[in-house]
């Protein structure tokens, strides 16, 4: 039986994940320090037993090591992350989680001789592209606009660095906005747009855009990203692929959307728009396809409907 380990997978994207990967048949064992994650999302992973184990531990925790050593996995998928603030940039954080974390979890990955690392990054490496949607071949120029998003591209060449020195095998795998169940509004900063404007409606206030909403995002449901996070554990190796729709939607047009599916019929209030975000975003997953065998299926309005109907019930 395979083992992965999953860092942040009690976390929103981590704990869907861990759920595919269990179905498939492999053993999992979950690293979390709960900062942003939930030991809820990880119910239906521990109905699966012994396959199932989880370590409550930062990944910047010098006994990391020793977990992955004893645990021996073939794949580690790397999720866990800082929550980014847009209001109040913190570099020194960010680096903190973002590079010395990697390395960390690099060195133990190694130690544990692990055949490979997946590791996800945000869209935002690609800082405000000039065209859209954006190719992987746009990264060596890119300008990172945010702390988290300049970590994210140097990340990339750490990754490269224990592949050829350390004969770690790696696929780096840059998402779109990714939205789903799991994802909660009361988690307050850094859960997302459609969390955050559907949270609102639904618990009668009022939804907040950020800026004038006219920004555009590349919108992936959550089993879409995660289809892809679980293909890359035995494909794509040593390289950087775009997980995204290549379709472009504005914040506006989200609120609008949403509004529909809730019944919502207010307006919204716009805020001061975030620093660093950038204007237009949209992936083009044209590499996936050829290196994964991914392309997404689920369309933005079912997607939507989906999270609704689980935010309803939460």
């Amino acid at each position: 039986m395979t083992t992965v380990v999953v860092t942040g997978g009690a976390g929103f994207i981590g704990s869907h994940v861990c759920d595919r990967l269990l179905a498939e048949g492999r053993r999992v064992v979950a690293i979390d320090d709960l900062s942003a994650g939930h030991i809820a999302n990880l119910s239906e992973a521990r109905s699966y037993g012994k396959a199932f184990a989880f370590h409550n531990m930062d990944v910047r925790a010098p006994g990391l090591s020793r977990i992955l050593g004893s645990i021996e996995p073939e794949v580690v998928i790397h999720l866990a992350a800082r929550r980014e603030d847009g209001s109040k940039l913190d570099p020194a954080a960010d680096v903190s989680v973002a590079l010395l974390g990697l390395l960390n979890v690099l060195e133990a990955s190694v130690a544990a001789q692990a055949r490979k690392v997946v590791v996800a990054v945000p869209d935002s490496i690609y800082g405000d592209p000039r065209r859209v949607p954006v190719r992987e071949t746009s990264t060596p120029g890119a300008r990172p606009l945010t702390p988290v998003a300049i970590s994210a591209k140097a990340a990339e060449d750490y990754l490269r660095f224990y592949q050829r020195y350390r004969g770690l095998d790696q696929t780096v795998l840059v998402l779109g906005s990714v939205y789903g169940p799991r994802q909660y509004p009361a988690d307050g900063v850094g859960v997302g747009a459609v969390a955050s404007l559907a949270g609102a409606m639904l618990s009668g206030g009022v939804p907040s855009i950020a800026g004038d909403g006219n920004q555009t995002r590349d919108f992936v449901f959550v089993d879409d990203a995660v289809h892809a996070i679980a293909l890359a554990t035995d494909r794509g190796a040593g390289r950087l692929v775009n997980v995204g729709t290549g379709l472009e939607t504005s914040v506006n047009a989200l609120f609008r959307l949403l509004a529909g599916i809730t019944g919502y019929r207010g307006d919204p209030r716009f805020v001061a728009a975030e620093p660093g975000q950038p204007r237009r975003s949209a992936l083009d997953s044209t590499l996936a396809e050829q290196e994964l065998g991914w392309r997404p299926w689920t369309h933005l309005e079912d997607g939507l409907r989906e999270t609704v109907a689980f935010l309803r019930a939460d």
